[in-house]
């Protein structure tokens, strides 16, 4: 394994598929520790796939866009098929560093990196059993077949880093020895509750003074499970509350959720993919509660980013944001009844008591610590680490 001197800056190359212009919370986190490694002396690269190649210098650092492969039904994304021309482009870069988010398709760059000598980490952004489960596995079988992904993985590379103590437990289930932890992040400077005469004018946009307005912000595909949110707001109306529901993202479900929405007929406004973290933020500011029922979220960006605004959430117990969200939300059954049953006891706490909740609980993510601890993953110096975030969101388990 090749050296560099200590507190030398070091060329973190990253390597991403799932990843489109209007993508959602891995193209987020990418850009925010692009930006972290930057800020921090390093040279951070992103590999993503493309239609056509590109270089771009961004805030992130340099963007690299390969030919990518186009997944049928999938809403847009690409992958990374062809290897040879991955593996130029990682040869022309000579990263000390390597940081992949796939551990499917891209696992493989994980032997390019031991032959080469390079240090490598594969962060595994959600949960392979529960990925397995969403596409129709039982769960005895998905379990078993997450367990070889898993393993494969851990010896593929040198360290494989979780965001949460949820998505870790199927690498510890299997012993995986090379194990780190390092939690995400969320922008608390661009996401912030809104003065009460904006919010009020915002969510009258949206909803009369006498309507619930919920808020869906989310991928809309499979295993984000959008359509709990439509038969959540049917349930919450059965039960004569006046509730509208606002739907802010893009996906290949997009036309089968506004179906679902007419058939049940439920006021339902899909705004398709916002641009600009200010639009994001006075919509997740201006709801009174954001729905996030996607059951294999390990870090779920769009529900603490709703927290950061102000606003509680109701999250699927099956993920990782129940122990993330805490008090600030309220853990829900994988139903529409099970959701509108978690809005309303979101709403029976007082609306100040919850706002103020919702973002002291967000004030335990940002950016910085979560730079920190990726970066100490990589064995990388940070000038501004507070060494008590290093020791306590990167370590590793034995």
């Amino acid at each position: 394994m090749s050296t560099v001197p200590n507190g030398e800056p070091l060329t973190i190359v990253r390597l991403a598929n799932f990843v489109t212009p209007v993508s959602g919370g891995l193209r987020t986190a990418l850009r925010h520790l692009g930006a972290g490694y930057r800020a921090a002396g390093h040279r951070p690269v992103l590999i993503v796939p493309g239609e056509r190649r590109n270089e771009e210098e961004t805030e992130q650092g340099l963007v690299v866009t390969l030919p990518g492969t186009p997944l049928p039904a999938s809403g847009g994304y690409r992958l990374l098929t062809d290897r040879r021309a991955v593996s130029a482009e990682l040869t022309r870069l000579s990263p000390d560093r390597l940081e992949v988010s796939d551990r499917t398709t891209l696992r493989w760059t994980g032997g390019w990196a031991r032959r080469h000598g390079v240090r490598s980490v594969m962060v595994s952004h959600e949960s392979a059993t529960g990925l397995l489960r969403t596409w129709g596995l039982p769960g005895p079988l998905a379990g078993g077949a997450a367990d070889r992904l898993n393993a494969a993985t851990s010896r593929a590379y040198d360290s494989v880093l979780c965001t949460t103590d949820w998505a870790a437990s199927e690498f510890r289930r299997i012993g995986a020895p090379n194990l780190v932890r390092a939690p995400l992040g969320v922008d608390l400077d661009a996401l912030r509750p809104l003065p009460r005469a904006d919010r009020a004018s915002e969510r009258a946009r949206y909803a009369a003074p006498d309507e619930v307005l919920l808020v869906l912000c989310s991928r809309l595909s499979a295993e984000k499970r959008p359509e709990r949110a439509i038969e959540a707001l049917a349930a919450l109306r059965a039960g004569l509350l006046p509730a509208v529901l606002v739907v802010a993202g893009t996906g290949p479900l997009r036309e089968r959720l506004a179906a679902k929405a007419a058939r049940l007929r439920v006021p339902v406004r899909f705004l398709g993919h916002l641009s600009g973290r200010e639009a994001v933020a006075r919509l997740l500011g201006c709801a009174d509660v954001v729905l996030a029922p996607g059951p294999v979220e390990t870090f779920g960006l769009a529900a603490m980013e709703a927290l950061a605004c102000g606003t509680p959430v109701a999250v699927s117990r099956a993920s990782a944001l129940p122990g993330l969200v805490g008090l600030a939300g309220v853990a829900a059954d994988d139903s529409g009844s099970g959701f509108a049953s978690a809005v309303r006891q979101l709403l029976d706490r007082p609306e100040d008591a919850r706002r103020t909740a919702a973002r002291a609980r967000a004030e335990r993510y940002g950016w910085p610590a979560a730079v920190a601890a990726f970066l100490a993953a990589h064995g990388a110096r940070n000038p501004g680490a507070v060494e008590e975030g290093r020791n306590e969101h990167a370590r590793h388990w034995s």
